[in-house]
């Protein structure tokens, strides 16, 4: 009973510092998830652990932190830092789509209340958001169909994706109110 109790106590007090911690670690795992990758022979983008981090930090950080932290991971990854997963160009719409996905979850996951398949929705929804961002940028890099943009950066993601939806929406459900009285 002693060790819960440990476990419950706050090590650092201060929020503000809980929140930039919050913020650089996401950051690092959104960039760890950028390594973690499965590249695919017909397409030029990689399967990675990234948007299960980009999910997960969008819902536990809230709004503000969530796209922060989404700003700051593509400027540190602008500036050289080899934080992306394969080539930056191939892989921008991708990135926006981090923003975009962060700012849906963000605004919609507290509606979910405590509802597996609502979260999981939101989640869902949200990957979803940066496939189609990430294959919008493909037809438009590239100049190919819209039909072949969704065969190249977006069929052979939507399982992987579905996935890491549902692997963030069972995180998130054990880990929100815990960090909600943390940050």
């Amino acid at each position: 009973m002693e060790t819960i109790s440990i476990l419950r106590k706050e090590i650092v007090v201060n929020k503000s510092v809980c929140r930039f911690l919050s913020v650089f670690t996401f950051i690092l795992l959104i960039g760890i998830g950028a390594f973690v990758r499965l590249p695919l022979p017909f397409t030029p983008v990689p399967v990675t652990l990234q948007t299960f981090f980009v999910l997960l930090s969008s819902s536990l950080l809230g709004f503000n932190l969530g796209i922060i932290t989404q700003i700051i991971y593509i400027a540190l990854g602008q500036t050289g830092l080899p934080i992306f997963a394969g080539t930056g160009v191939f892989t921008a719409g991708y990135l926006f789509g981090f923003i975009l996905a962060s700012i849906f979850i963000a605004s919609f996951i507290r509606y979910a209340k405590k509802s597996f398949f609502s979260v999981f929705v939101v989640f869902f929804t949200g990957s979803i958001l940066i496939l189609l961002s990430g294959s919008l940028w493909l037809k438009l890099f590239l100049g190919i169909s819209l039909l072949k943009a969704l065969f190249l950066g977006f069929l052979p993601f939507i399982l992987g994706d579905f996935l890491k939806s549902l692997a963030t929406s069972f995180i998130y459900l054990k880990l929100k109110n815990r960090v909600s009285e943390v940050l």
